[in-house]
């Protein structure tokens, strides 16, 4: 099934439709900033879920960002893509000068997204991780791992749009996973969406604010 999508709050809409027969009082969505927190706060909304984030952090390649050598999270968790690394012939220290780069930003999203609020609870739950798209699931792999750590009753990997053989891969590692779209070849996750303007830090803070004062009513 290929179809594009209107924006990230058409795509958490349908996504919901599909998570409706997962959704239970301990569902925790977690959208992975930042274009995968307008897709997730539509599935929290629409299934009265906990919505919060997974900061992750893709590692592009110098010079190629866009291309993802692997991804790091919090608590120190990498993940790296050695398809990509041995193809390119990417060595060790340029790995290392990238991540501790993108470290920097992880920690100041952080502060920046969450403020004061606590870290939320994920043993014995279930966690629906949400981005807009996936291409090399790098940045899924990692978030997957930050998840698993905390030992959650069960994951579930939902996105909009990711290549077959990604969404085949991931149903080994996750309970479920749920692609709306699978093209191939799939190119750019922009292409599946009429509009992908960029999602920004302050729709990421307003969005997370917006839900807590729902749920809180």
């Amino acid at each position: 099934m290929t179809t594009r999508f209107r924006n990230r709050t058409e795509a958490g809409q349908i996504l919901a439709r599909h998570l409706a027969t997962s959704a239970n009082k301990d569902v925790l969505v977690l959208g992975l900033p930042r274009g995968g927190v307008p897709v997730a706060y539509e599935v929290a909304k629409a299934l009265n879920a906990q919505l919060d984030i997974c900061l992750v952090r893709k590692l592009g390649v110098p010079g190629r960002k866009e291309l993802a050598m692997g991804a790091i999270a919090s608590g120190g968790v990498r993940v790296l893509n050695y398809e990509v690394i041995n193809w390119l012939g990417i060595d060790r220290q340029t790995i290392d000068q990238v991540a501790t780069q993108e470290l920097q930003e992880l920690q100041r999203r952080d502060r920046a997204y969450r403020g004061d609020r606590p870290q939320p609870k994920i043993k014995n739950r279930t966690v629906i991780l949400i981005d807009d798209g996936i291409a090399t699931a790098s940045t899924m792999r990692a978030a997957i791992a930050v998840i698993q750590e905390q030992q959650p009753r069960r994951i579930i990997v939902a996105i909009p749009v990711a290549p077959p053989s990604i969404c085949q891969e991931l149903r080994t590692e996750v309970d479920e996973v749920i692609c709306l779209t699978t093209p191939e070849p799939m190119y750019a996750i922009g292409l599946w969406y009429e509009d992908f303007s960029q999602t920004t830090d302050a729709e990421v803070r307003d969005l997370l604010v917006k839900w807590s004062a729902i749920s809180s009513n």
